[in-house]
């Protein structure tokens, strides 16, 4: 049953009024790239409602993500809360919000009550998603809409990419997806709309979208608690998934912090940058095992072999924008899966689902999705 009262209402609304008004800040000032409160020439009102082609699609998907953990959890009769969503604007360079989540509140039995939850809300967030992004993709304005923008390219043309940037110091662009590249080949009718990787974040739908897809492959990422670790977890067992989920999570920070220290750092870096990083790895491991020294040792590994990589391969890097979430699970949101009292396995058609659910990842997931040069 739901767990809510007229304070927890209040709350609730509260915060989804407040991410409401900051996403809609946020688009804005990604669609026209300026400030409402920075530099000269700060948005108005008019810019502000403009916010809303990012923030109802992007809010949408958030929410009916979260409503699909809702109402599943509902039908079977567990106390759930309404989402919490929770409001960031920084004046520029955010997206609105950290995203949402709901809180269970009563235990869960049975590896069929935590995939039918679990995989609810990413399935449902992913359908609206793809609806965002095929709106987005057939409603391409014309290439001189990017002038709107920068009327400083006018004086290149349509050939501005030629000229605007050779100097890409600071610039960030949006990374790309499997999915992307689908809609990009298949789906656009014109090739000559779709806007400079660049340029994309001033395109509100296709923004929204693209981080609507980013949020349902974190969510599904298949280790501890996260959507992902249920739908895991539910499809091999609590064994399995418990020797399963530490070994992608140390593979996942293996990635994130490749070529973060590397060999071709001067001394002075590395007598910095080294024992940060044995630290921050030795933190993030640290409840894996409760074994400190086998703590250190596998953070050890992972930097010895990452160091190695890179110097026989230069210029080999992950994404380190991974490692903070990577800490957030290795410290709070955890590795392992709590066990359930019936260790049903899932019919064949669960199973089914929950595979092609793991397979969003895939294509939804970009391994670098913000560039900066």
């Amino acid at each position: 049953m739901p767990e809510n009262t007229a304070k927890s209402y209040f709350i609730h609304i509260s915060l989804f009024i407040l991410t409401c008004i900051t996403t809609t800040l946020a688009g804005a000032e990604w669609q026209y790239g300026r400030s409402f409160i920075f530099f000269e020439n700060p948005l108005g009102w008019k810019e502000f409602w403009h916010g809303l082609y990012f923030s109802v699609p992007f809010l949408g998907v958030l929410t009916v993500h979260e409503f699909g953990h809702y109402i599943t959890a509902q039908l079977y009769k567990v106390r759930v809360t309404l989402p919490y969503y929770i409001p960031l604007w920084l004046g520029i360079g955010s997206f609105g919000t950290m995203g949402a989540f709901i809180r269970i509140k009563s235990p869960l039995h049975t590896r069929k009550e935590y995939f039918d939850i679990g995989i609810a809300g990413p399935l449902a967030g992913f359908v609206v998603a793809l609806g965002v992004l095929w709106y987005g993709f057939t409603h391409l304005p014309p290439p001189e809409y990017i002038f709107t923008i920068h009327p400083e390219y006018k004086q290149y043309g349509l050939n501005y990419a030629d000229y605007v940037y050779k100097d890409l110091t600071g610039n960030m662009s949006l990374g790309t997806n499997l999915l992307f590249l689908f809609f990009e080949k298949f789906v656009v009718d014109d090739p000559s709309r779709i806007p400079n990787m660049y340029e994309m974040a001033h395109y509100p739908f296709l923004l929204a979208g693209y981080l609507s897809l980013l949020f349902t492959a974190l969510n599904l990422i298949p280790i501890g608690q996260l959507d992902g670790g249920h739908i895991l977890f539910s499809l091999i067992g609590f064994d399995r998934f418990n020797k399963i989920a530490p070994v992608l999570f140390v593979l996942f920070v293996f990635y994130s912090g490749l070529g973060l220290v590397s060999p071709f750092d001067t001394l002075d870096e590395l007598m910095v940058g080294l024992p940060l990083y044995i630290g921050f790895l030795f933190i993030t491991f640290s409840r894996i095992t409760s074994d400190m020294k086998n703590t250190l040792l596998l953070s050890l590994a992972v930097l010895a072999i990452q160091f190695t990589l890179v110097a026989f391969i230069p210029g080999l890097k992950g994404y380190s924008g991974w490692l903070l979430f990577a800490f957030m699970i290795g410290r709070v949101l955890g590795v392992y899966h709590p066990p359930v009292l019936y260790e049903q396995p899932l019919s064949v058609g669960r199973q089914i689902l929950g595979w092609l659910a793991l397979g969003i990842l895939i294509i939804s997931l970009s391994p670098e999705p913000f560039i900066i040069s």
